[in-house]
């Protein structure tokens, strides 16, 4: 197809915001963008897609999210509210997710697949827990995202906290998972696989030892690391070393290793995170929520950290998740110079593509350039300032909406057209999720009781 009238958000390296510009998509990739009366000329047989006007730029990328937390939305939690971030987790997160059947999994996902679709997030990296239905949970999550048309990396977190036939079980599904890629294209090559871990403080050294062992060559990890200072008080109990020098003792770093949060970190433990190439991901609407701080992102972009955005299992709006960074580190700070917009783009765009493309290698992720995949959003903006490749990161932040993508498209394909969802029936799945919440709720009650 030919998309015209069309002004182009490219995410180059060196950006660039091309007016009356025309994109040539065939066979799931970018081959070619130029002018559009030139384009319009060259290729007169293709079939045309009206831009109307709108900016069409490469879609967001979420680099840690928790679909499984979809029934979290709305549920009160019994007796008085938690204090703290252990709290949380005990109160919350570790109930629901044992409160999960591979029917609350399947939807779960689809829930969070529509809520992307809508918001223009088009790749998202996703941590699976469900303790009671783990055998097969990662093959129901992909058939989902093979549903929904979007790019998605899973992993199953692993955890001593139900047992150790759990752990195991936890071991078995990320292995399996990972070999049934290893032999098939799932999804037309839209799924790709990491091995997941919960974290250091529910991790005992001989379930690390297994982890690593079983993973196979090349696969990192996603894991929590430091989102409180329980988890390094945790680590120092069971190893006496903090938990970035830990998992580094057993191999769990390294450049295809995820990090989330790294709130509580030392400056050795960022400096270890740099030098193992490791990417550490940036949750900033979560971390309020959960009151737990902020991390220093600045100092670890400094030191040459691939530090990312995701949203840990908040709604898909990745614009937002800029937002709330570009506020978060001032008010934390008391300075409203720190946090400067350009890094957020680096955080939001670039270093997020960067960590995209270690899954999905065979062509650019997150830029408009030719032979780049087609994963492109349009946005209805109408700036009432000039806008300009310079300006742009704060025109996002001040200005852009997810309201404003009326259309999402991934490997070529439109997953929503002027707003209407293409691959997935939201009614129909709210619907089902509706009808389907209560009886993860009562499952979820039950347990105090």
């Amino acid at each position: 197809m030919l998309i015209t009238n069309a002004t182009l958000i490219t995410w180059e390296e060196e950006n660039r915001v091309l007016p009356d510009y025309a994109i040539l998509i065939r066979d799931s990739r970018i081959v070619e963008i130029g002018a559009q009366a030139e384009m319009a000329a060259r290729h007169p047989q293709e079939e045309r897609v009206d831009a109307r006007g709108q900016y069409v730029m490469p879609g967001n990328i979420c680099a840690h999210t928790h679909f499984y937390g979809a029934f979290a939305r709305g549920l009160a939690i019994p007796g008085s509210a938690p204090k703290d971030f252990p709290e949380i987790l005990q109160k919350l997160w570790w109930p629901l997710d044992r409160s999960l059947t591979d029917e609350d999994v399947r939807l779960s996902a689809l829930v969070m697949l529509v809520d992307a679709i809508k918001h223009g997030t088009t790749t998202l990296i996703d941590h699976h827990a469900s303790p009671n239905a783990i055998d097969g949970s990662l093959d129901l999550i992909a058939e989902a995202v093979n549903q929904s048309g979007l790019r998605a990396v899973l992993c199953y977190e692993v955890t001593d906290r139900d047992g150790m036939e759990k752990s195991r079980a936890g071991i078995a599904e990320n292995v399996r998972f990972l070999r049934r890629l290893s032999n098939e294209r799932l999804a037309g090559g839209r799924v790709a696989a990491t091995f997941g871990l919960h974290a250091s403080l529910t991790l005992s050294e001989a379930t690390l030892d297994a982890c690593r062992e079983a993973a196979p060559q090349g696969v990192g990890f996603h894991i929590h690391v430091a989102e409180h200072e329980a988890d390094e008080y945790d680590s120092l109990a069971k190893s006496g070393k903090r938990v970035v020098d830990r998992l580094h003792d057993h191999g769990i770093l390294g450049p295809n290793t995820i990090v989330a949060h790294a709130i509580h970190i030392d400056s050795r433990e960022a400096c270890l995170l740099a030098e193992t190439g490791t990417t550490v991901t940036h949750q900033p609407r979560s971390n309020m929520n959960n009151g737990v701080g902020a991390a220093d992102v600045e100092s670890l972009m400094r030191l040459g950290v691939n530090v990312c955005l995701g949203t840990d299992g908040f709604s898909h709006t990745m614009w937002e998740e800029w937002k709330s960074a570009y506020l978060l580190h001032k008010v934390m700070r008391r300075d409203p110079r720190r946090m400067n917009g350009a890094d957020v783009v680096k955080m939001g765009v670039y270093h997020n593509a960067r960590l995209a493309g270690r899954f999905f290698p065979d062509a650019p992720l997150g830029v408009l350039t030719p032979g780049a995949h087609a994963d492109l959003i349009f946005v209805d903006y109408h700036p009432h300032t000039p806008l300009t490749a310079g300006n742009l990161p704060w025109q996002i932040i001040f200005g852009f909406h997810e309201s404003m993508v009326t259309s999402t498209m991934v490997a070529g394909k439109f997953l929503m057209r002027e707003r209407q969802l293409l691959t997935l029936d939201e009614v129909e799945i709210a619907a089902q999720a509706r009808q389907q919440a209560p009886a993860v709720w009562e499952r979820y009650y039950r347990q105090f009781q």
